[in-house]
């Protein structure tokens, strides 16, 4: 599985959102985009999609911005991924939604199956466990 720039960026939004949480006033997308350098036109294509997938809210006008939907520690990596990228697995025949599923004709005789499957657990376990607060205190434990 490759990470697309667009899922690299936005974490890395989010996680700068989180970081300037503490304003009471909605957080510039100039200023996520000063402090990540990531491409202001780019990170609003971004913002638009997290804020469709309700993780983050957006407020309109001269003192505008964004906030976290929610508080850091209740948005995890795995979800964020999942609305940035779409699914988790590494190849088309299986579903991250529900990797026991059979996706592909071939479901019944094909012994390398069970190998994506296991990766494709494997991903969203580790995704999933991870939130933003986490990753903003750099609390990710290095070893799996």
């Amino acid at each position: 599985m490759k990470i697309s720039s667009r899922t690299e960026y936005g974490l890395r939004a989010m996680v700068a959102l989180a970081r300037m949480a503490g304003h009471e006033r909605p957080v510039p997308l100039r200023a996520i985009a000063e402090v990540e350098a990531i491409p202001e036109p780019f990170l609003d294509q971004i913002m638009a999609k997290l804020r469709r997938a309700n993780l983050v809210t957006s407020v309109r006008g001269v003192n505008g911005g964004y906030h976290l939907s929610r508080p850091a520690e209740e948005i995890s990596v795995g979800e964020l991924v999942r609305v940035l990228e779409g699914s988790l697995a590494p190849i088309a025949c299986v579903d991250d939604a529900d990797p026991d599923t059979a996706s592909c004709d071939l479901y019944a005789g094909c012994h390398a199956r069970s190998v994506w499957v296991r990766v494709t657990k494997a991903i969203a376990r580790a995704l999933d466990q991870l939130s933003l607060a986490d990753v903003m205190h750099d609390d990710v434990p290095l070893q799996v």
